[in-house]
């Protein structure tokens, strides 16, 4: 995620001309939005009074009587007398589903709490079950891919064509519809959604990516929000070039505390007691793999994508360690190749996840179009952050060459709102702590609640009881904590995890792991 690469004033222009045409859009669909709401039960077993709905809207909100897409709808009705109305939530990405997330908010939320709220969550456009939903190219992570570090020209060239190949097939097949894909035209969507649900006002509760979305949102919309909370959050700043260099560094950083974890449990993983020699046999382990895949299914990048769920949520250290301990010191593959499976691979539904996650970002904001540039930036930052960087930058790639005209990113600095509650820990790996600090200052008489010494990516809702205080504080009465500090309250991190059981077979049920199961990678 980045700085800003187009001209301020071109920057003012496209702001001022959102202000302008947002609201007016959205205001003549509020009849119909409303006779069209069908709500149906999609219970599960976990989620028993999740209910769904479909709304449409303009795939261009400046010509509200054309083309119209569907965006999938759930919620949790509020079961109190009285109601504070809708609380949309929305996991982040770009890319991903938010549908389940309302069941997940409504359910761990106080039962006083929830039961105050619609809690509504929603496909954003291009995504799962929303129509048209986005897959550019199926099967792009398919295994063995080319070695993420370019240390040949031949490897260079081989992730090139993936990337052009990806952006290629996605002007084939979405030419007329990515134009629509941005930031600022999903923000349009939600207030669709207020308008659809009947609402005046809304609140919003967003993670990751979803923080810029609220963000926006409150820039364009400053009267018809009635709560924010922000939690993991992207610096408005760097979107999206430059904040994905940040994160190169902070996911090195989380990936030197996990080896450090590694070394501290060597009566369990014995792979040494100093960071330094474990973190030379998990590359050592990356060097194998790329000269001989593990099962014929985990190459230098796969090994990548396996480990880098563990920047974003410490909950998973513990498999992957094991599985690390079992290829370099049992020669055993198989746990390496099922970790894999299991935190790694790409389905279906990831490569409509990113599908979106580019053609939003793509067209949200400039990015560099010669590739030397992106060469040279990339090879400066992976001499201090060798883990992710070019992974990450692949991953990226297609912005280089895709088709459509870029954006400029939102100012989205604001002092027309009500209190709005920001949560961030300080070593977050896909969002650093700067974004936090820097919306804080955006967003006047907003109030940051820090998760001191905090690991992961999405704190709230995840088992820490200080964080979850605040954030049903402030959704019951609009209550915020007021400090004289950077931050105006803190909270102690979770404990660390400790290594698995013998026996234990996969993840256990905990917040914290059915959060960051709703919250994916990368976003």
């Amino acid at each position: 995620m980045k700085k800003h690469t187009v001209a301020m004033c071109g920057a003012a222009t496209a702001v001022a001309g959102l202000l302008a045409a947002a609201p007016a859009a959205a205001a003549p669909t509020l009849s119909a939005h409303r006779a069209a709401l069908a709500w149906k039960d999609c219970a599960t077993e976990k989620y028993p009074k999740l209910q769904c709905s479909t709304v449409r809207v303009p795939l261009d909100h400046d010509h509200p009587g054309g083309e119209q897409i569907t965006l999938a709808l759930s919620r949790v009705r509020h079961t109190a007398k009285t109601s504070q109305g809708p609380l949309l939530v929305n996991p982040g990405g770009p890319g991903g589903s938010g549908l389940t997330l309302a069941g997940f908010v409504a359910r761990e939320l106080p039962k006083s709490v929830a039961a105050q709220y619609d809690v509504v969550g929603f496909d954003p456009r291009g995504v799962g079950k929303s129509k048209p939903a986005l897959n550019c190219r199926p099967k792009h992570f398919a295994a063995v891919r080319p070695p993420s570090v370019p240390s040949t020209p031949a490897i260079e060239r081989a992730n090139l064509a993936r990337a052009q190949a990806f952006a290629k097939a996605c002007t084939t097949k979405y030419a007329n519809v990515l134009p629509y894909f941005d930031t600022g035209s999903t923000v349009r969507d939600m207030d669709a959604i207020r308008a659809a649900l009947g609402a005046p006002k809304l609140s919003y509760f967003g993670y990751s990516y979803g923080t810029y979305l609220g963000a926006v949102y409150a820039k364009l919309y400053p009267q018809r929000v009635r709560r924010l909370v922000l939690d993991s959050i992207v610096d408005p700043g760097g979107v999206w070039y430059d904040d994905n260099m940040a994160q190169d560094h902070a996911f090195n950083a989380r990936h030197q505390a996990f080896l450090a974890w590694v070394a501290r449990h060597d009566a369990t993983y014995k792979l040494g007691k100093d960071p330094a020699k474990v973190e030379a046999e998990w590359y050592a382990m990356r060097d194998a793999v790329r000269k001989k895949p593990a099962g014929k299914k985990v190459g230098a990048a796969e090994l990548e994508d396996t480990f880098l769920p563990g920047g974003y949520f410490n909950g998973y250290w513990p498999y992957l360690a094991k599985a690390f301990a079992a290829y370099v010191k049992d020669k055993d593959p198989k746990p390496l190749v099922k970790t894999y499976k299991e935190f790694g691979a790409v389905d279906a539904s990831g490569d409509n996840g990113y599908s979106v996650y580019t053609a939003v970002q793509c067209r949200d904001a400039g990015w560099p179009r010669g590739w030397n540039q992106w060469r040279d930036d990339n090879w400066g930052a992976f001499e201090k952050a060798p883990f992710s960087t070019w992974n990450n930058a692949w991953y990226n790639a297609p912005c280089a060459f895709w088709p459509t005209s870029r954006l400029a990113p939102t100012d989205v600095s604001n002092d027309k709102l009500p209190a709005a509650l920001l949560f961030q820990a300080t070593d977050d790996g896909a969002t650093p702590y700067e974004g936090g600090v820097a919306v804080h200052r955006e967003l006047r008489g907003s109030s940051l609640v820090v998760e001191q010494g905090g690991e992961n990516h999405g704190v709230s809702l995840s088992g820490n009881a200080c964080l979850d205080r605040y954030l049903a504080d402030y959704l019951r009465s609009g209550k915020v904590p007021r400090g004289n500090g950077e931050a105006d309250a803190t909270c102690k991190k979770q404990p660390e995890p400790k290594p698995l059981a013998k026996k234990a077979a996969g993840p256990p049920p905990s917040r914290g792991v059915r959060l960051h199961g709703l919250l994916g990678f990368r976003g």
